[in-house]
């Protein structure tokens, strides 16, 4: 792979679409692509790769449209620009200006059977490349309110609808007899929109040796399959140090803070309170 890299300005429409203008050396070449390859597991291959060509765009620069309809599987996309295919040269694309606007507060249709998203980012190591989800049906997380004896979320159930019995249930992964169930009341506001408040105390009451993260699913009906509850309909690609809440004695030596994961997932985190709390 070519050590010079190309810069590649990202803009993204309401519907998802996503715009690349690239610039830097080698972009006149007429036959180029731009290539999303998805990062596999750790010692996997990569899941798969999808090429866009690349018009010219003015001089020194090429562009390529992502439609909003291109089937991008759930993961980490890396980006590329490589000349003509069974030629050698591929050279990493540097992330420019990202014009991402338009994805903020996204409100798709409730009754599709589900959402995606796309949010382009830097890597740690420079480089330019997608996060992408595909949830089917998805539950939209929305205002959160951290309380001194428990959280009050607000969110949007898209894919499904919430029906006699739906609740949410706060899972550590794991342990399956660790499970601790809230109801879902329907809000005010769009289809679809909810609302819960999930106390600290009882997923407190068990050990907590250590930092546990408390996964929380909504359950539309009874004995109906969970939905992850998540935030991805914006254009924020990680929420993990972005969005932070206060924390709050849960039990005797145990705090609690609602949280974030790297891939956007809400958790409930419990760990052991210093010494002096």
């Amino acid at each position: 792979m070519s050590t010079t890299a190309v810069r590649a300005d990202c803009a993204a429409d309401p519907a998802g679409t996503l715009t690349f203008d690239l610039t830097g050396p080698g972009t006149a070449a007429p036959a180029s692509t731009l290539l999303l390859r998805r990062r596999g597991a750790a010692g996997a291959k990569p899941g798969g790769t999808v090429r866009i060509p690349l018009g010219d765009f003015g001089p020194g620069r090429l562009r390529a449209v992502l439609p909003a309809s291109t089937r991008l599987a759930e993961g980490r996309w890396d980006a590329y620009v490589e000349e003509e295919r069974g030629v050698e040269g591929t050279r990493a694309l540097e992330p420019g200006l990202r014009d991402l606007r338009a994805l903020v507060d996204r409100s798709p249709d409730t009754g599709a059977p589900g959402v995606s998203a796309r949010v382009p980012y830097p890597t740690v190591d420079g480089r330019l490349a997608l996060r992408c989800w595909v949830r089917a049906p998805h539950a939209e997380a929305g205002a959160v309110l951290a309380g001194p004896d428990g959280m009050t979320v607000e969110g949007v159930l898209y894919g499904a609808t919430a029906g006699e019995g739906a609740a949410v249930e706060a899972r550590l992964p794991g342990d399956p007899a660790r499970t601790h169930t809230v109801p879902l009341t329907p809000a005010a506001g769009s289809a679809g929109s909810f609302t819960f408040t999930l106390p600290y105390a009882p997923p407190a009451a068990g050990p907590v040796p250590e930092a546990q993260l408390w996964q929380l699913w909504l359950v539309p009906a009874a004995g109906a399959k969970g939905v992850r509850i998540s935030r991805i309909l914006d254009d924020v690609w990680s929420r993990h140090t972005s969005f932070v809440y206060p924390a709050f004695p849960a039990a005797p030596g145990v705090l609690a803070t609602p949280c974030y994961t790297t891939d956007n997932d809400f958790c409930l985190r419990l760990e052991p309170a210093p010494a002096g709390r």
